[in-house]
């Protein structure tokens, strides 16, 4: 398993995810069955003279491989392993993003501000749902649906300005992109604290965004 998942003591672990030599398509089945996460399909990587591009084909894509594939990607997402194990068969490198806002909100930070918020939920003893490490070095915690809805008024309590902070909530109509799913040559997402029997109930947002807010400000 990766190191960073240390971050967070170890825990009882469901069946997912392998991630190291488990295809994506298993992995992708792995998170609608024991996880009941809607997953979909995105675009995937094709070697072009060594260079690994997206299947969009646009060369400078923002998010090579890692992205949805097409406009209708939410009526797609499905909770059904079976339903997913024949979409990733017609597509077996095809990334695995989650939409969120279904059964879980994504809270997004700066990966310093995340390690730094990491250790201090660690001392106050909260508990977390999974974390996900992503290339473009942001930290996402996931938390119970609402969270992006509640998230401006939760930092104003606290007495940021929410524009003043790069604390960021992905909730209906959004998606992550779930490990081990990679962007192009930037490396791939990872778990920082993966699913488990234990964090299989997620926190609400309310009980993550003093550490969260308090990171962000340091991190300035």
């Amino acid at each position: 398993m990766f190191s960073v998942e240390e971050t967070i003591p170890a825990t009882e672990a469901v069946q997912i995810p392998k991630q190291r030599g488990e295809s994506l398509l298993e992995t992708a089945v792995r998170y609608a069955e024991d996880r009941h996460w809607d997953v979909f399909p995105g675009t995937w990587l094709e070697a072009v003279d060594g260079v690994q591009l997206c299947s969009c084909g646009n060369a400078v894509c923002d998010a090579p491989g890692a992205h949805p594939a097409r406009a209708d990607w939410a009526t797609q997402a499905t909770g059904s392993a079976t339903v997913a194990r024949r979409m990733w068969q017609k597509q077996p490198n095809a990334s695995i993003l989650l939409p969120t806002g279904r059964t879980f909100d994504a809270i997004s930070v700066p990966e310093t501000a995340g390690f730094l918020a990491l250790a201090r939920m660690e001392r106050m003893g909260v508990t977390l749902g999974p974390v996900t490490l992503t290339p473009d070095r942001r930290t996402q915690f996931f938390v119970l649906p609402g969270a992006a809805v509640k998230l401006p008024d939760l930092v104003r309590k606290l007495g940021w300005s929410p524009a003043s902070l790069d604390l960021v909530a992905f909730g209906e109509g959004a998606y992550v992109a779930a490990p081990p799913t990679r962007f192009g040559s930037r490396g791939a997402v990872q778990w920082a604290c993966r699913p488990t029997a234990a964090n299989r109930w997620l926190p609400d947002a309310e009980e993550l965004i003093s550490p969260l807010a308090y990171a962000c400000g340091r991190d300035r």
